[in-house]
C-alpha cells in the first residue's frame, strides 16, 4: 500500500485508490458504529476525513487512544465523500497509533487561540491552520529565493556567522567568546580578548554583505541567504534578535541595475508564493488581513515609483499630515513616511534612492555632489521599508575618508579597502529581511509568527 502525502491524496487521490496516510490527529467525532477523524500531515492546509467503522480490528482498542493531537498511521480506500466540502475520504482498513496524546492536557482544542498564548507552546504551534499556513509560504518563499538568483546564474556563498567587523557600525552585536564568564581576563581595566579564542574581540554577524562583497568581486554576482544577528533591545511586534537575510552583490552594477533586481526580485517572490501556495494565502486573505491578495496582487502587476530622497521629503511636507515624526531634510525616514509614501502618494511600491550622506552606512558610494549617497530603499504598502540596498563605494581614499569619519578604524578593515586597490569596480546590492518579507505577504501582524522559533530579549525558550 503507497504511504501519500495528505496534500497529494486531496488533490490526485480517486475513488477506489488504496493509500496509506499519517499524520496527526486534528478532531475525532464518535457515532454509533463508526468514527470520523480528521487527519493532517503539514503538507495542506485542509485534514483528510478517516472514517473507522466499528468492524475494524481492534477499533474499540483504538479509538480509545485516538484524541486530537495523536499520532496514527491510517491505511485504507479512498471513496467519494458524502459530506459538504470534501471530495473525498479515506475508508479505514487499518489504523495503528504511534503517539497517544492526553485529552485533558492537550493544549491545541478545536477552538482558536491567540498568537500569544501560541508563541508559549513553541513546540507544538506548527499544528495549528495559522502557523502551518505560514511555514508553507515561508518555504516556497525561501525556494523562490533560490530559484531567482540560481535562474540568473547567481553564486550562493555562504558567508560567517562569526566574525571581527561590524558591517553597520550601530556597534547592535552579541559577543562570542570561550573565555571564562567567571574568570575573565583582564587588561588595563578592560576584558582581555587578546587572550580569547581568536585573539581578539567576536561577534554573531548582523550582514553578510562585506564579505558577499569579497565574493562578488571574484564571481561577479552572488548572494547570501543566512541567519543574522541584532542585540537591539527592542521588544517589539517588527523586531528579532535572530533573523535571516537576503543579499545580493553584482559587480560591474550602478544604483539603477540594483534597484531593477530588487524589483524583479519581489515580483518573483510573490508570483511564486501565490502560483505554490493559493489555499494558504486564500487563507491569509480570509481569516488574517482581507488585503492580503490585493496587495501582493499589486506588487506583481505594478511598476515601482522612483523618486529621491529630495523628492520624497517634499512630498511629505506638502502633505498636511501632523506626522509623529519630524519630516525635514537629512532625517532618515520613518515607517509612517515610507507608509504614506507607498500607500497615499503612489498606492504601490516606491523605490526612494540619494539619500543624506549623514544617515547611510560608510559603504555606500558618495554622489557627486557630496551630500547624498547613491542608497536606495525599497518602501512598499502596510509595512514600509522591505529592501535597502546601495552601490558600494569603489574609491579607495573616499571609502578611507568614510570609514574615519564614521569613527571606525581603517586598519580594521585593511581587506576590505584592499578590495579597491586590486581590480575594484562599481558594485551594487541589497538586502531584505525574509521574515519582514513573509509577514509582508501573509499580513501577520507580529514578527515572531512567521519564524519557527522566535529570539528576542527576555525570550529564547524554545
Amino acid at each position: 500500500m503507497e504511504t501519500r502525502r495528505i496534500a497529494a491524496v486531496l488533490r490526485d487521490g480517486q475513488p477506489d485508490e488504496t493509500v496509506m496516510v499519517r499524520g496527526w490527529v486534528r478532531t475525532k467525532r464518535e457515532l454509533k458504529g463508526f468514527a470520523f477523524v480528521e487527519v493532517n500531515d503539514g503538507s495542506a492546509l485542509a485534514s483528510l476525513q478517516v472514517v473507522l467503522n466499528a468492524d475494524l480490528q481492534g477499533y474499540d482498542a483504538a479509538i480509545a487512544r485516538i484524541n486530537t493531537g495523536a499520532a496514527i498511521a491510517v491505511g485504507g480506500t479512498l471513496v467519494a465523500s458524502q459530506g459538504k466540502g470534501q471530495r473525498i475520504e479515506l475508508q479505514a482498513t487499518s489504523v495503528n497509533v504511534y503517539g497517544e496524546a492526553d485529552p485533558e492536557t492537550y493544549p491545541l482544542q478545536k477552538k482558536r487561540h491567540s498568537f500569544e498564548f501560541l508563541r508559549t507552546i513553541g513546540h507544538l504551534r506548527a499544528r495549528t491552520n495559522t502557523l502551518g499556513a505560514v511555514f508553507r509560504v515561508r518555504n516556497a518563499c525561501a525556494t523562490a529565493v533560490h530559484r531567482f538568483f540560481q535562474k540568473r546564474g547567481f553564486l550562493w556563498v555562504q558567508t560567517p556567522i562569526i566574525t571581527t567587523s561590524d558591517c553597520e557600525g550601530a556597534g547592535e552585536l552579541f559577543t562570542v567568546t570561550g573565555l571564562d564568564l567567571d574568570k575573565l581576563p583582564m587588561a588595563a581595566g578592560r576584558v582581555d580578548f587578546e587572550r580569547d579564542f581568536f585573539g581578539r574581540r567576536a561577534y554573531l554577524t548582523v550582514s553578510g554583505q562585506l564579505e558577499a562583497e569579497v565574493m562578488a568581486l571574484s564571481f561577479e554576482n552572488v548572494y547570501t541567504f543566512g541567519p543574522t544577528f541584532r542585540a537591539e533591545n527592542s521588544n517589539t511586534s517588527r523586531h528579532l534578535a535572530e533573523f535571516w537575510m537576503v543579499e545580493p552583490e553584482m559587480a560591474f552594477c550602478d544604483l539603477a541595475g540594483d534597484a531593477d533586481l530588487a524589483e524583479e526580485f519581489l515580483k518573483y517572490a510573490f508570483r511564486t508564493v501565490l502560483e505554490t501556495c493559493p489555499e494558504d494565502m486564500e487563507f491569509f486573505n480570509l481569516r488574517i488581513d482581507k488585503s492580503v491578495l490585493a496587495t501582493a496582487q499589486n506588487i506583481i502587476e505594478s511598476e515601482f515609483a522612483r523618486i529621491t530622497y529630495t523628492e520624497a521629503i517634499a512630498l511629505l511636507e506638502k502633505s498636511g499630515r501632523a506626522f509623529e515624526f519630524p519630516v525635514e531634510w537629512g532625517l532618515d525616514l520613518q515607517s509612517e513616511h515610507e507608509r504614506y509614501l507607498a500607500e497615499v502618494c503612489f498606492q504601490r511600491p516606491v523605490i526612494v534612492t540619494d539619500y543624506p550622506v549623514g544617515i547611510k552606512a560608510f559603504y555606500m558610494r558618495l554622489n557627486g555632489d557630496g551630500i547624498t549617497v547613491a542608497a536606495m530603499d525599497v518602501l512598499a504598502p502596510k509595512i514600509g521599508e522591505i529592501i535597502g540596498g546601495s552601490q558600494r563605494e569603489e574609491r579607495y581614499d573616499v571609502l578611507d575618508r568614510r570609514i574615519r569619519a564614521a569613527g571606525m578604524i581603517p586598519e580594521d578593515l585593511w581587506w576590505y579597502l584592499e578590495l579597491r586597490r586590486y581590480g575594484t569596480v562599481p558594485h551594487s546590492g541589497f538586502g531584505l529581511g525574509f521574515e519582514r518579507l513573509i509577514q509582508f505577504m501573509t499580513g501577520m501582524s507580529n514578527i515572531r509568527d512567521v519564524i519557527p522559533f522566535p529570539r528576542a530579549p527576555q525570550s529564547a525558550d524554545f
